[in-house]
């Protein structure tokens, strides 16, 4: 098994640090990938500090990965060595029930298998991209358009799908009204995506402090939600909002901004339960709804997508032992926007 560079939290309470991992040699199937860079997501940090209470470790996160292909196994048809290629979420799942089969993969009713901190059909924990290489099986594998450069392609793997998915199933495009709450990782995807589709887009944020960039990211509206006069002026107003944060929320005043039929989807995972009145439903038949990354199928179209309008993140690149400092600045909403790790200072 090839041993490659890594770096890991070994608790929930201690920093990341250099270790190393064996990674499986490839089989028939399978693309071994150098991995280039690895964008942060704040659920790696919710996983590194075991906040949703699953964690194995040592864990070494990352599920937002660009690299080549440099060996692939003799039955791969859909990759060559020298491809330029990511990793999202998933490294594999059932592939046989009827939502794998219908192409929701991240829906896979016995269970996808995650980048990292799942258990693969080896029996073996899954290790993600915070490492110089990863062995994945082909199907799991999206082509980077050479339109996309692989620093700002990273984040697109999780926040690039996570945020597009909903805008497509709920349509979002010409003569629609989209909100987008929060402006961090996911949100700037959300916008310049919305954007891209053609909806007229307006950003929820607390305050008014990154006006500028959300009307530069394609925003045409910009409201601060810590002013009550905004769900007043807003009130019935959207079609679709797309909920970014992470934090809890106060459901039933943004309910209260959808207009008929509307709906308000949460792609923000908060680590306590929400709440809302049912009420808030019922007027004027607003749906709140849930969605989780994308299909291996749409994650392609996304990409194909953003090289098309030119939409990659807007990232800082850093240094592998910056790793630890980004996260806290992940938490103190310190990043425009996505951290993005350059696997070359791990060798």
């Amino acid at each position: 098994m090839p041993t490659v560079n890594a770096y890991a939290a070994s608790s929930a309470t201690s920093p990341l640090g250099p270790t190393t991992l064996e990674r499986r040699e490839p089989g028939p199937r399978d693309v071994l990938i150098e991995i280039k860079f690895c964008g942060i997501c704040h659920s790696d940090i919710h996983s590194a500090r075991n906040e949703w209470g699953s964690a194995t470790y040592p864990l070494v996160p990352g599920h937002e990965i660009a690299g080549i292909v440099t060996r692939v196994g003799s039955e791969v048809t859909r990759h060559a060595v020298g491809d330029r290629v990511g990793v999202g979420c998933m490294v594999d799942a059932c592939r046989e029930c009827a939502n794998c089969r219908k192409g929701e993969e991240q829906h896979c009713l016995n269970g996808f298998t995650g980048t990292y901190g799942a258990v693969g059909k080896d029996g073996r924990t899954t290790q993600g991209g915070y490492s110089t290489h990863i062995v994945v099986a082909e199907d799991f594998v999206l082509k980077i358009p050479a339109g996309l450069a692989l620093d700002a392609a990273a984040p697109l793997l999780c926040a690039g799908i996570t945020t597009y998915a909903p805008l497509r199933h709920w349509g979002a495009g010409p003569g629609r009204k989209v909100a987008v709450v929060g402006l961090g990782g996911l949100g700037h995807m959300a916008v310049k995506i919305a954007h891209a589709m053609g909806a007229e887009v307006t950003v929820l944020s607390q305050s008014l402090s990154k006006k500028e960039d959300g009307l530069r990211l394609g925003a045409d509206h910009y409201y601060a939600t810590k002013d009550p006069e905004t769900f007043k002026k807003l009130a019935g107003t959207f079609d679709l909002i797309v909920n970014t944060v992470s934090a809890k929320i106060d459901l039933d005043a943004y309910l209260s901004l959808l207009a008929l039929d509307g709906a308000l989807v949460n792609v923000g995972a908060p680590a306590e339960p929400l709440s809302l009145q049912v009420f808030s439903l019922i007027m004027t038949r607003r749906s709140f709804a849930g969605s989780l990354i994308g299909g291996i199928r749409q994650t392609q179209e996304m990409l194909d997508f953003c090289a098309r309008h030119r939409l990659g993140a807007d990232i800082e690149v850093i240094p592998a032992d910056k790793i630890n400092d980004a996260y806290e600045r992940v938490l103190a909403s310190d990043v425009r926007y996505r951290f993005v790790i350059d696997i070359a200072t791990l060798k």
